[in-house]
């Protein structure tokens, strides 16, 4: 019964990895978007992280898990005579997290479980979460710090049972895994620190383990700070430079988030809230059951968890997808209540990951994706694409017509504000017929439940602009455009819920407004 729960979980995931949900900008801007740039040529954006006198973010692990993946592509399209468009990398990198998710942290947990009735429970439970669903198959670097901390788990487990040999090649695979995992996320270490200290008593046994592991380590740091250091320095790469001026990423992102003004640029969070508010929003209904644990159930995997998740919630800056690594730890950990509550349990469990599924899988910025790639295929020359009220758009999907189409980002400023910007882009009248669009068309891209751009909607409108609809999506939800305080929670709810759909406007000058 388990096993065809399991199969039917398996193509629950992968229908939500082949939905083009948006859940944040850095699965994007922090991966793919750097990456295609170097490999396909791509204009795209670079982020603060990137652009920084001293970058805080490693393009290392980038290379290994996006990188070689994009030059197979490369290799291989051309190879036929084909050139690689970017939706086709796009999907590719979706399913390549898909694979990793199903086949490597469910591995992982199946060794992580020692017991063959918690394990067939804790791979069904791992396999129903909704973050398994949604986050795991996105290119978030959460996501690859979760496989890596899932598989270290499993090297010190596996060195720790080998009783009879030293364990060299598990833990040169871990000293690799290590190092890896700092580089692609700081926070790493935390998830790491105490299982760690079991290993002293085996280091003091077999010292060649721990020497093979320092070589390891030692080996892929100076591999590291080489790779960032040819792609941070300007001209052709020599490894004197990697002595002589060494872009160390990892310390140069340790520095930054040890400034407490730097993180308040990025929200400051109370302390309490990983463990009160994004672990809850994680787990759902499983959340209690953390409470339940007996100390004989204490596992290490359990104590990864929660010691990194106590460790993290020193720094002020806190978000739920930092604790991506937990969530398969816990799932695997907790135990059912009683027969009589269980369920009600697995009800509340079900509705809760799918609707949270369905939501953040499917709906949530679901249009930003295929609206980009809507542009790229449109055969209309475009000068100008406004995004208001949306996350910021990857442009490096838009199959290089970016050199010759501006995507200008306007966030969520004010309505006149978005104004002014789309009017500065557009022909002036000089008649009283509309004016000719010669150099291309403008869009603007909003939802449809922005209301501030229905009176430019109609013919019949005296405002200075006009839009016209070209293209929707109408699988995207926008919550971030809450309004409860001025609408009330029912009438905003049915604005951004009955009025869903991202839109494509656009946008021409009203000249009868103006000369009327």
């Amino acid at each position: 019964m388990s096993r065809r729960i399991y199969f039917l979980l398996i193509l629950v995931r992968i229908y939500f990895a082949l939905s083009p949900s948006y859940l944040h900008p850095d699965e994007n801007f922090q991966g793919p978007e750097v990456i295609a740039g170097r490999v396909f040529g791509y204009p795209v954006h670079k982020t603060w992280e990137f652009r920084s006198t001293h970058p805080i973010r490693s393009t290392f692990p980038l290379w290994l898990a996006y990188g070689l993946p994009m030059y197979n592509m490369r290799w291989l399209w051309e190879g036929f005579g084909y050139e690689v468009s970017p939706s086709v990398v796009y999907w590719t990198l979706r399913v390549l997290m898909l694979t990793l998710s199903v086949v490597m942290e469910d591995w992982a947990i199946h060794e992580l479980v020692e017991s063959p009735r918690a394990r067939r429970v804790a791979v069904v439970l791992v396999a129903s979460s909704y973050v398994t669903w949604t986050f795991q198959t996105h290119t978030f670097s959460n996501s690859i710090e979760t496989l890596l901390v899932c598989w270290s788990l499993v090297l010190i487990q596996r060195i720790l049972n080998d009783k009879k040999r030293s364990g060299i090649l598990a833990s040169s695979l871990l000293g690799f895994m290590f190092v890896v995992g700092i580089f692609n996320r700081i926070t790493f270490p935390a998830f790491l620190l105490v299982p760690s200290l079991t290993l002293l008593p085996h280091f003091l046994r077999k010292p060649f383990s721990l020497v093979f592991l320092a070589l390891s380590a030692l080996f892929t740091a100076f591999l590291a700070i080489c790779v960032d250091t040819a792609f941070y320095t300007p001209g052709d790469f020599t490894f004197s430079k990697a002595f002589q001026n060494p872009v160390v990423t990892p310390f140069n992102n340790f520095l930054y988030n040890s400034d407490s003004a730097n993180l308040a640029q990025h929200g400051i969070h109370p302390r309490y809230q990983h463990f009160l508010v994004n672990l809850p929003q994680l787990l759902g209904p499983a959340f209690p059951l953390l409470f339940f644990i007996r100390r004989a159930h204490l596992t290490p995997v359990l104590v990864s968890a929660l010691s990194g998740t106590a460790l993290l919630s020193i720094f002020p800056h806190q978000e739920a997808r930092f604790l991506l690594p937990a969530v398969p730890l816990i799932l695997s950990s907790i135990r059912f209540p009683s027969s009589r509550f269980r369920k009600l349990g697995l009800s509340t469990w079900i509705i809760f990951n799918v609707v949270l599924g369905v939501l953040m899988g499917v709906y949530h910025q679901g249009g930003i994706v295929p609206v980009q790639m809507h542009i790229a295929k449109t055969n209309e020359t475009v000068t100008h694409a406004f995004w208001w009220k949306t996350y910021s758009p990857p442009i490096w999907l838009l199959n290089g017509k970016n050199e010759e189409l501006t995507t200008v980002d306007l966030m969520g400023i004010p309505g006149e504000q978005m104004l002014n910007k789309v009017k500065e882009a557009l022909p002036t009248c000089r008649t009283r017929k509309l004016p000719r669009l010669d150099r291309g068309a403008i869009y603007l891209v909003a939802p449809r439940s922005a209301y501030f751009l229905k009176p430019f909607q109609t013919l019949t409108s005296r405002e200075e602009i006009l839009l016209e609809e070209v293209w929707t999506y109408r699988r995207h939800l926008n919550l971030d455009d809450m309004d409860f305080g001025d609408d009330g929670f029912w009438k905003t709810m049915g604005r951004v819920v009955g009025d869903r759909g991202l839109v494509v406007w656009q946008v021409t000058r009203n000249c009868w407004a103006e000369t009327g």
